[in-house]
């Protein structure tokens, strides 16, 4: 199985996990010699000579795969200065094999030089539209990020269409399952299988390695995946490829009828011990081989009876060796410092991983040119919408961006959070992009609770929000926020459909629907529960209205209590929110009245009302048609007091209003009088969309628009 002999997988960037088991399975199940094993039948190898036997078969194959593979190191040291062109169709001008000194100072190598490259044979063909199946097992909030990069680098060079069969855990479906939906990449379908269902299998197993239970899930995966599955080929999550993986696929058609498995050995001296003193990385013949790709004959494997096989030698081998354990390969990237190995490719290697870590994923919904078109409904569906736009409308860029499916990676980190007994729980609700990156401690800081945060962002910036998280201690020490990546697409800042993506994913029975430039008041968490309590929010439509305030210094001595804030307020280093230049926002509050209450009073809607509201979890998402500035939060407000919520003013509740720079939506707001006739048009089209929708109770709010 000489895959490091293949020219166009050399470069095949894995971060591979090796199984002691699977190394031996392999030499039992996946290599046979003139048709029989080269391990004895288990029935045979329980007389001591048997054993000695079987141990000097095995080391003999571990020497002839030693020097197999010895042979392959020469012949790619002695093709160096050679570049394999790549095959047509793929992107890019990328380098194909390595570079020496080419000789002669034109750059050129003779035609003796090159007589003397040794190039390895091309892979078998595959079929131009033939389906390429990729099992991954995916745990966890960190795999699933990782298994992002690892489907990128697929993706931007596959020819073929694509079925990826994840088995995950709870977490890592929800997370991939609303990616790949909203990804819409065509010619690609997703199954997931629940891993839960096959703990048992493995859980018997002592393991040492970190990955734990999941490590070992791949031994099952002839009895989770679909039986009518006949290959399919196994990767790890943390895996980068910089050729086609239709490469790999074709090696299916190499096997002989006997041959089940295909691995590759551990190319790394470290797996051999003896590197220093005591040094036994593992209790295996020569190197091992490595599991972070495998090529798996499924239906071969179930006729051979693959999980009695497995099973019977894990129960052999555990009685000496008490335990299993996994290692790692030597350029492996699922750690940082994995990225400061040293090896004379690893350049390459970390700028290949980095690249299609922050590689914009839209890029890669395009079309498989010549095959069957594999549309989801929803995909149908989209397209028979966008067909309907009329493109000579004045408003068309508006109308087609609330048609738009952004790519939405839900808990981009780890998120962690205990539902409380009381059902009172309220989390906080916002959204914000790269530029408002600095109030995310300060937030945490002032909302001790569960917190939802949409980000609106591309995919180098998402990276760059993960390195900003990790190395902030108090990010970091988090683990009930929320962080769900929208990835950016258009020329609208889609303020609304990010809100509803951090509403829809919080976990608590009521929220808190702010924006991340305002620092609640300390203990607001805790007083927004016992209002909650109090004004019996579990059995009425309220709108618990927390005041806001404002401030135009960026230094500010926060105010510790109401009392404090009035006095702020008095002497002229704290206003009313915009009281300035959009006192219609907020004016229905009733500062005046606010200043000396002690009880929550209820206030009547006002147009253009705006206030930030506790609300219970089932209320109405916001009108995505609102893009960039004006009248997202309004919109929604209105509908608030059209399904009847009572407006409640708390007394004793406030937050404030921290300063920054405009924004760029408000600036072609300001500047660009399309901008606002699109606005005025598409404020006339939701007035009417409330009517049809609430009747004769929504007039008031289409009377109130035409009297202004």
């Amino acid at each position: 199985m000489n895959l490091l002999c293949r020219g166009r997988l050399k470069l095949l960037v894995a971060s591979l996990t090796a199984i002691v088991l699977l190394t031996w399975l392999y030499l039992l199940a996946g290599n046979f010699e003139n048709g029989r094993s080269l391990l004895l039948a288990p029935c045979l190898s329980d007389t001591p000579a048997a054993r000695v036997l079987e141990h000097a078969v095995l080391e003999s194959r571990v020497r002839e795969v030693e020097e197999e593979n010895r042979q392959i190191r020469l012949q790619l040291s002695q093709s160096q200065g050679t570049a394999v062109q790549p095959p047509d169709g793929n992107y890019g001008n990328q380098q194909w094999g390595a570079s020496a000194d080419t000789g002669p100072e034109d750059g050129d190598n003779t035609a003796e030089e090159k007589n003397n490259h040794t190039e390895c044979p091309r892979s078998p063909s595959v079929q131009k539209c033939e389906l390429i199946h990729v099992a991954c097992v995916c745990a966890g909030h960190n795999a699933s990020r990782d298994v992002v990069t690892l489907v990128k680098s697929v993706l931007f060079h596959r020819r073929n269409p694509l079925h990826f069969h994840f088995i995950t855990d709870t977490v890592a479906n929800r997370i991939l399952s609303s990616l790949f939906q909203s990804w819409m990449v065509p010619s690609v379908q997703v199954s997931f299988y629940d891993a839960d269902e096959l703990k048992s299998e493995v859980s018997w197993i002592p393991n040492k390695h970190y990955s734990g239970i999941y490590g070992l899930m791949k031994l099952t995966l002839t009895k989770a995946l679909p039986s009518d599955l006949s290959k399919v080929i196994v990767l790890d999550t943390d895996i980068t490829f910089a050729t086609d993986i239709a490469e790999l696929w074709g090696i299916f058609r190499k096997f002989t009828d006997k041959q089940v498995i295909g691995l590759v050995e551990n190319q790394s001296d470290w797996y051999l011990g003896n590197l220093w003193k005591n040094h036994k990385p593992w209790p295996a013949l020569g190197r091992g081989f490595n599991t972070g790709v495998i090529l798996l004959y499924l239906e071969r494997l179930r006729r051979i009876g693959w999980e009695q096989m497995w099973r019977l030698t894990a129960e052999r081998e555990l009685m000496s060796m008490l335990s299993t354990s996994l290692a790692d390969q030597v350029i492996h990237w699922n750690s940082p410092k994995k990225l400061r190995v040293k090896n004379k490719h690893v350049e390459f290697f970390r700028n290949l991983y980095l690249t299609f870590l922050e590689y914009d994923g839209n890029l890669l919904r395009r079309e498989l040119f010549g095959c069957p078109s594999q549309a989801s409904p929803d995909s149908v569906q989209l397209q028979t919408a966008l067909e309907e736009l009329d493109e000579d409308d004045q408003c068309y860029d508006f109308r087609r961006e609330r048609l738009t499916v952004h790519r939405v990676h839900l808990y981009f980190l780890q998120y962690e959070y205990t539902p409380t007994e009381d059902d009172t729980d309220i989390t906080l609700v916002a959204q914000l992009s790269m530029d408002r990156l600095q109030m995310l401690e300060a937030i945490c800081k002032h909302w001790e609770g569960p917190i939802s945060l949409a980000l609106y962002m591309s995919d180098a910036e998402a990276q760059q929000f993960l390195r900003y998280a990790q190395a902030s201690e108090v990010l970091k020490n988090r683990k009930n926020v929320g962080y769900h990546i929208v990835y950016k697409e258009g020329q609208f800042y889609p303020v609304n459909l990010v809100r509803n993506v951090a509403l829809k994913n919080a976990n608590t029975p009521y929220v808190f629907l702010t924006d991340v430039d305002f620092l609640p008041m300390y203990g607001l968490y805790d007083y927004l529960r016992k209002s909650v309590v109090q004004l019996d929010m579990a059995h009425a439509k309220k709108a618990l209205v927390v005041p806001a305030f404002e401030t135009l210094r960026y230094r500010l001595s926060f105010p510790k209590s109401k009392a404090e804030l009035l006095s702020m307020l008095d002497m002229g280093s704290l206003y009313t929110f915009r009281y300035h230049v959009w006192p219609k926002g907020h004016a229905p509050t009733n500062y005046a009245k606010w200043r000396t209450a002690t009880t929550p009073y209820k206030v009547e809607w006002e147009p253009d009302f705006e206030p930030y509201v506790v609300v219970r979890r089932d209320c109405p998402e916001y009108d995505q048609r609102f893009v960039g500035f004006g009248w997202n939060k309004v919109s929604h407000i209105m509908e608030l007091d059209a399904q009847e919520y009572d407006l409640m003013v708390l007394p004793n509740a406030f937050m404030i209003h921290m300063p920054h720079a405009p924004s760029f939506d408000i600036s072609k707001f300001r500047s660009s009088s399309s901008y606002r006739n699109c606005l005025n048009t598409l404020k006339d089209e939701f007035h009417q969309d409330l009517s049809r929708k609430y009747g004769s109770a929504a007039l008031k709010y289409l009377t109130a628009q035409r009297n202004m």
